[in-house]
């Protein structure tokens, strides 16, 4: 049974008549959208909304290591999801909390690789330049590096 104190997310059934064309779902459309997706995809099925999103994607590929901890894996896939970065890769583990992520996931190319050379071997056959992203000493600042059109930020683990 349905809480009525539950606050709505999304929208509701849409009004007849309804759109025909085949981005559309009828589930939807008929039921109402509460995906937490953007007012420019309601009643979109996956599908169409991954398709039109590969149509912007930035170029920009994430890496994470996955080798210990997995405490931030879900709010940088939720930011790369934001950014709508061409794919995320998960370097070590495959297992990760993806209740962080909410979601978003769905409408991204997520990579798991086991080895970091699998990894490398992967960017190199598609020409994709690896940048090592940490805030040690001499490191240069993002918001000022002059970063290649096609490249991949990788983010190392969190803890010891």
């Amino acid at each position: 049974m349905d809480d009525p104190t539950a606050p709505k997310v999304g929208v509701g059934p849409h009004p007849e008549p309804w759109p025909t064309a085949e981005k559309y779902d009828p589930e939807l459309l008929r039921d109402g959208d509460r995906r937490n997706v953007g007012d420019e995809y309601r009643y979109w099925t996956m599908a169409a909304i991954r398709a039109d999103l590969a149509t912007r994607k930035a170029g920009l590929h994430i890496a994470i290591q996955n080798w210990e901890h997995d405490f931030n894996i879900g709010s940088m896939v939720r930011t790369a999801n934001a950014f709508n970065v061409d794919g995320v890769h998960i370097l070590g583990r495959k297992r990760w909390n993806r209740r962080g992520a909410m979601v978003t996931d769905r409408y991204l190319e997520v990579h798991h690789h086991e080895q970091v050379s699998e990894f490398f071997d992967w960017l190199a056959a598609r020409k994709i330049t690896p940048i090592g992203v940490d805030n040690l000493p001499g490191s240069i600042r993002l918001e000022t590096a002059e970063l290649p059109k096609d490249c991949c930020l990788i983010f190392g683990s969190e803890g010891p």
